[in-house]
């Protein structure tokens, strides 16, 4: 494999980044988002280029680096690819879903004044990925996560004017920050038994880093492994917006749609799935660490959906069912299961960019309106937004057939097969997600596209607001009228290049990606843990078709199916119900509106206590002994003595011939009482 070829891939999205972002008002829009464009098709057309070479065209795995950037202390500081069937996976779904964004943005944005700034930002956070997910090293690998990570926190914050958009970067970056530390401490961990930073040693050096114990105290220790991997996935929770640092996604909703399709729900969520699935063979070794993960992944599974059925605003909907399809995932890899991880990070990654973008086309057509509560009846005036959108909502809740049927179901059985410490609590978290999903999802379809019509009233006070002074974040495109309207080609474009492979890459993949050896070496699990394996072994052919024949008939469809019926009922057949409903059932309405109270108990208590911390440091510690005892008492200490010490500088002879009288009788003395 050409190393010149994987440089071309990373470096042509920054290439198109630096064009757009320093020469924009040289460029213009159009030379902006063209060379941008550019720059990801061709680098997608490449990785597609490169994933054909491996699966079917004889192309070996490339791991090698491109140069070294220092050596400390015999530690090797390198930029080298680690490019298998699994990186070029995620290759080709980065690259592609940041291409269809990169398209739809041309309509979404056509009128906002950083026009070129957000090109430049969305091909930058592109670079970033790439970088990451080729890495074949520690040190590369956390450069991507870190830039990913900032250019998140400009795109978040892309709208500086609201105060409520740079609340949401700040929170996204601290809660990032706090995930970090950890995974700065798991790759501390790694470097210290193996004094490498390169996979290929660590993933080596792990079943003996497993038999070591790291002593916590004088009489405790833990098992050096479980620790290591656990520092790693508290990275993975801060990014992949795993409870209880998941409060950062929802409120990052404030940036604009594109990036909510690119980055929270197609690719940088998805590093922390990527990252654990990279490093199986150092989770494999703990059982412990995998337990830790599985728990987790399912609580986030379930208590997060629960919070998209009573969110309003149509893009936070789709940010909650995020973190709960990030569960899922999760869930995946902690009963060893990351081919199935893998396989819904790819499914997901098309048909919730879909749903995104889908969300993005409603507001445009409403006039930048997101509450769904003043929408209802837009399917007639939004035919191609509303056929997509219902796509992409079966394909999420699991319809046999659509892509997410293949990859969801497969992580259900995968944990009822499964024995591994949590994994009776989380089959009931992923079954009970099941039902939830089906819920929230076609009560956004209900309450957006079908039953009453609710926005006249809405866009009414919108065209009577327009040109006077009311402040728009983007393209109208001269509609008006008091009628919502379908969103141009260039929007509806990459919908249908979405929606597409929401309907058949589950099949199409389904044997190779998680009984065919696809991934190969690249994911490793002990024989004992293959709880894939097993669930393939009661397949006949075609495989495809017997798990979706199957699927009919097991629990997760019937509970999909009444989620959608009780949907159809409270929200378009009966919706009376649904607020006699939230009457009865108002103190669980209060929990979810306030999101289990994580936010408050964060702002109340968590910031409470790093402000006192803060305050005492800078009191007792800076002011108190830094400035009060070493710096000025010191100061003050000097001075003390040479004024006690100007005494004795007189300037008179006999004052100088006294004190040394006085010091030859010391001496004298001290020879005395040594030698008498």
């Amino acid at each position: 494999m050409n190393p010149n070829l994987l440089l071309a891939i990373a470096l042509l999205p920054l290439l198109g980044a630096i064009i757009a972002g320093l020469f924009g008002k040289v460029v213009g829009r159009a030379g902006a988002h063209t060379v941008t464009i550019l720059g990801v098709a061709v680098s997608c057309a490449l990785a597609l280029d490169v994933l054909y070479g491996l699966v079917w065209g004889g192309m070996s795995s490339y791991n090698a680096p491109v140069y070294t950037w220092l050596v400390s202390d015999g530690i090797q500081f390198q930029v080298g690819f680690l490019v298998d069937k699994l990186t070029a996976l995620m290759m080709v779904v980065v690259t592609f879903v940041s291409l269809c964004v990169h398209i739809y943005t041309i309509g979404y944005m056509a009128d906002d004044p950083g026009y070129q700034r957000f090109f430049s930002y969305i091909s930058l956070f592109t670079f970033s990925m790439l970088m990451l997910v080729m890495s074949n090293n520690f040190m590369q690998l956390f450069f991507g996560w870190e830039a990913v990570g900032l250019v998140s926190y400009l795109l978040i914050g892309f709208w500086y004017t609201r105060p409520t958009a740079v609340f949401a970067n700040f929170k996204a970056f601290i809660v990032n920050r706090v995930g970090d530390f950890g995974f700065v401490l798991g790759i501390a961990g790694i470097v210290y038994y193996t004094g490498s930073l390169n996979y290929t040693d660590a993933f080596a050096a792990a079943p003996t880093i497993a038999t070591q114990l790291l002593p916590m105290t004088t009489h405790t220790s833990v098992e050096a492994l479980t620790l290591i991997c656990i520092c790693l996935f508290v990275g993975a929770m801060g990014k992949s917006a795993q409870v209880p640092l998941h409060v950062w996604l929802p409120d990052s909703m404030e940036g604009p749609t594109p990036i909510s399709a690119l980055i929270h729900a197609a690719t940088m969520v998805t590093a922390g799935i990527f990252m654990v699935a990279r490093m199986s063979p150092l989770f494999e070794y703990s059982e412990t660490a995998l337990s830790f993960v599985l728990v987790i992944g399912a609580t986030t599974a379930f208590f997060m959906g629960l919070l998209g059925v009573v969110a309003n605003d149509i893009k936070r909907v789709v940010a909650y069912s995020t973190l709960s399809q990030l569960g899922y995932m999760t869930v995946a890899l902690g009963v060893s299961a990351y081919s199935g991880a893998i396989f819904h990070l790819m499914t997901h990654a098309f048909f919730k960019a879909l749903l995104f973008l889908a969300a993005g086309s409603v507001i445009i057509g409403m006039h930048h309106e997101q509450d769904m509560r003043k929408m209802g009846g837009l399917g007639k005036y939004m035919p191609w937004t509303a056929v997509t959108s219902w796509i992409g909502s079966l394909a999420l809740i699991g319809t046999p057939f659509f892509a997410g049927f293949y990859s969801k179901d497969t992580i259900i059985e995968a944990v009822g097969e499964s024995h591994r410490w949590g994994s009776g609590y989380a089959y009931f978290c992923v079954l009970g997600g099941v039902f939830i999903t089906a819920l929230y999802t076609f009560r956004m379809l209900f309450m957006t596209f079908h039953g009453k019509e609710r926005f006249h009233e809405t866009l009414a006070a919108h065209d009577h607001g327009h040109g006077h002074g009311h402040s728009h974040d983007h393209d109208d495109h001269g509609h008006g009228g008091g009628v919502p309207h379908e969103s141009p080609w260039v929007v509806r474009g990459p919908l249908v290049a979405l929606a597409i492979p929401s309907v058949v890459i589950g099949a199409m993949t389904f044997k190779s990606l998680l009984h065919g050896g696809f991934f190969g070496n690249a994911i490793f699990v002990l024989p004992g843990n293959d709880v894939v394996a097993r669930l393939g072994e009661e397949l006949h052919q075609p495989m495809w078709l017997d798990f979706a024949l199957k699927g009919f008939t097991g629990p997760a469809f019937w509970l999909s199916l009444a989620g959608v019926v009780t949907a159809w009922v409270f929200f378009l057949w009966r919706t009376s119900w649904a607020d006699a409903a939230a009457r009865v059932l108002a103190p669980l309405k209060a929990l979810l509106e306030n999101k289990f109270f994580f936010d408050w108990f964060n702002e109340n208590v968590v910031c409470l206590l790093a402000r006192l911390l803060g305050q005492g440091l800078w009191r007792g510690g800076d002011q108190l002994l830094i400035d009060g005892a070493v710096v000025n008492g010191s100061a003050a200490t000097v001075g003390w003595f040479g004024g006690v010490l100007r005494y004795l500088q007189s300037g008179y002879l006999y004052t100088y011939a006294f004190w040394t009288i006085i010091g030859l009788a010391v001496l004298l003395g001290w020879f005395l009482v040594r030698h008498v």
